[in-house]
């Protein structure tokens, strides 16, 4: 079973894993990021549930990236309410962000699968029992707009594709703890005219 949706998200930042004082975004959500966006769509808190299942992803747009200044607390004092808890930082933000995301159950031991499960919550949305706003990353991040994917407006997409040699590093599985578990995986961005995911665009979210 398949599953494609449509996602719209004004802005973001998927920080990189080894930003410490600037926080440097990645130019496109991560695997790891996208799941965990799935899983809170439909009201899911156990992470490793629906392991096995394979994901795709194609972008719509080309997101405008931005620096702003922001207050970050660190709490190096046991006074969470010391001064020196708290100091600006830069950080970068994406605006515009617009995707496809398919979802493959074929992979997964979990019933009902992910994909079985988006589908009833856009079938049946009164069934899901989630809270809080649904986001891509930071809370902070809402989403704008996620729909059933009805097919592509245009002759090429970019799509997210394994590559050995590929310049972006992204995860698919973070260790939310320490960083010894965190799974990643080499990508690049190439444009195809194809109207379903190429076979090297399928990341299949895994713990170690």
């Amino acid at each position: 079973m398949i599953v494609a949706l449509e996602v719209e998200v004004p802005i973001a930042c998927f920080r990189q894993s080894q930003a410490r004082e600037y926080f440097e975004t990645y130019p496109v959500p991560p695997p790891s990021t996208v799941y965990g966006m799935l899983l809170s769509l439909v009201g899911e808190m156990d992470r490793y549930k629906h392991c096995g299942v394979r994901l795709a992803i194609a972008l719509l747009s080309e997101p405008k990236k931005s620096t702003i200044v922001r207050t970050f607390h660190r709490y190096k004092k046991r006074d969470i309410h010391d001064p020196t808890n708290i100091r600006p930082d830069y950080q970068e933000l994406l605006t515009d962000v617009q995707f496809i995301v398919w979802v493959k159950a074929e992979t997964e031991t979990a019933r009902p699968s992910l994909a079985k499960r988006l589908q009833q919550a856009f079938a049946n949305p009164a069934s899901v029992r989630r809270f809080g706003g649904l986001s891509l990353g930071e809370s902070r991040d809402l989403i704008n707009a996620v729909s059933l994917f009805r097919g592509f407006r245009r002759e090429t997409v970019r799509w997210l594709v394994q590559d050995e040699n590929g310049l972006l590093t992204l995860p698919y599985w973070v260790d939310h703890i320490g960083s010894k578990g965190t799974c990643w995986l080499r990508y690049e961005l190439q444009q195809y005219d194809l109207q379903e995911p190429p076979d090297r665009a399928w990341t299949e979210i895994q713990a170690v």
